[in-house]
C-alpha cells in the first residue's frame, strides 16, 4: 500500500524479474522507518517503448529509478549530467526525478570499484579483457582506470560500440593502451583480469562468455551478472584458481550508492547486507 510517505523508486529493464533491487531498497527504506515502493517496469510488459515508460515515471510521482539492460546509454541522452566523469562514460544507471530536467549518476561505476577493492585490496588490475562494451561495461572500464589499469582489451560483437568506448578511454587517459575485436577468445591470452559485462550467464541468458580453456592462465574474474550469483564462467573461474569478483557485489555497492542520491537517508551497509543473506523482506 502507498501512503503519502511512501519513498516510490523503480527499475526499468527488459530482463528484470529475478532482479533483488526492489528487496533492497525496501530493507534500506524499513532501517530509517519509511516505507518504500519499488516497482519492476519491463517496457513490452507495460505496452509502452522505454521512452513513454521513462517519461510516465518522471510524471508519475516517482523519486527516482534506476535503468538497467538495455536502456543505460539511451536514458543517458535524457538526462541533466553534472559529473564529467559520469558524462564521459555515456551511461546511466540511476535517474533522479525533481524541479526541472532528471538528473543522471552511475553508481555502476562506483559499486564496481568497491567490489573490486573488497576482493583484491589495492592489487592492481594488469591487463584485462572486457567482454561487453554497453552501459555496465563503459562505467566497469572507466572504473577500471580508476584502479590503475594498463591495459585494456574490449571484446564486443559490434565493433563500432567497442571502438566508440575505446575512444572514450583514451580521451580520458591518453596513455592507456586500448585494443578492440569482436572475438573475446581472440583477446584473452595474457589477460590477467577477466570480465563479463554482457548478458550471458544472467538467468534467460544461460552459457558464459569464454570457453573455460582460455581462462587459465588469468588472475582474477568479474562478472557482473548477480541473478545467479554463482555464473558458470565464475564457477569455471575458480576451477582454475582465479580470484573471484560476484556481480552480487557490484549489486550491493550501486544499490547502496543509489539509496543514497534517491534519499540521503543513511544505511548500514553490514546490516543490509545480513538482511539480504538472510533473505528478509518487507
Amino acid at each position: 500500500m502507498q501512503t503519502p510517505d511512501t519513498i516510490l523508486l523503480g527499475l526499468i529493464g527488459d530482463n528484470i524479474a529475478a532482479s533483488q533491487s526492489p528487496r533492497l531498497h525496501r530493507l534500506a527504506g524499513a532501517q530509517n522507518g519509511r516505507a518504500v515502493r519499488y516497482d519492476s517496469l519491463i517496457p513490452r510488459q507495460e505496452g509502452l517503448d522505454f521512452n513513454a515508460l521513462f517519461d510516465r515515471c518522471a510524471g508519475g510521482g516517482y523519486r527516482g529509478i534506476n535503468v538497467t539492460y538495455p536502456y543505460k546509454e539511451v536514458v543517458a541522452g535524457r538526462l541533466r549530467i553534472d559529473d564529467p566523469l559520469v558524462a564521459a562514460i555515456g551511461a546511466c544507471n540511476t535517474v533522479l526525478f525533481g524541479n526541472g530536467q532528471p538528473q543522471g549518476f552511475n553508481t555502476d561505476y562506483s559499486g564496481f570499484v568497491s567490489a573490486y577493492r573488497r576482493v583484491r585490496g589495492n592489487a592492481a588490475p594488469g591487463v584485462v579483457l572486457m567482454i561487453g562494451a554497453g552501459g555496465v561495461g563503459r562505467a566497469v572500464a572507466f572504473g577500471l582506470i580508476a584502479l590503475g589499469v594498463t591495459e585494456i582489451r574490449l571484446a564486443d560483437r559490434d565493433h563500432a560500440k567497442a571502438e566508440g568506448l575505446a575512444q572514450a578511454l583514451r580521451a580520458a587517459r591518453p596513455e592507456l593502451a586500448v585494443a578492440t575485436g569482436t572475438e573475446a577468445a581472440a583477446l584473452a591470452p595474457g589477460a590477467q583480469g577477466l570480465i563479463n559485462c554482457t548478458p550471458v550467464g544472467m538467468i534467460g541468458y544461460e552459457g558464459t562468455p569464454l570457453p573455460a580453456p582460455l581462462i587459465a592462465g588469468a588472475t582474477w574474474a568479474f562478472d557482473a551478472v548477480y541473478t545467479p550469483v554463482n555464473t558458470q564462467f565464475l564457477i569455471e573461474a575458480a576451477v582454475e584458481g582465479l580470484d573471484i569478483i560476484s556481480g552480487y557485489e557490484l549489486f550491493v555497492g550501486q544499490g547502496v550508492d543509489a539509496w543514497s542520491i534517491f534519499t540521503g537517508l543513511p544505511l548500514d551497509e553490514a546490516r543490509l547486507r545480513a538482511d539480504l543473506a538472510a533473505g528478509r523482506d518487507i
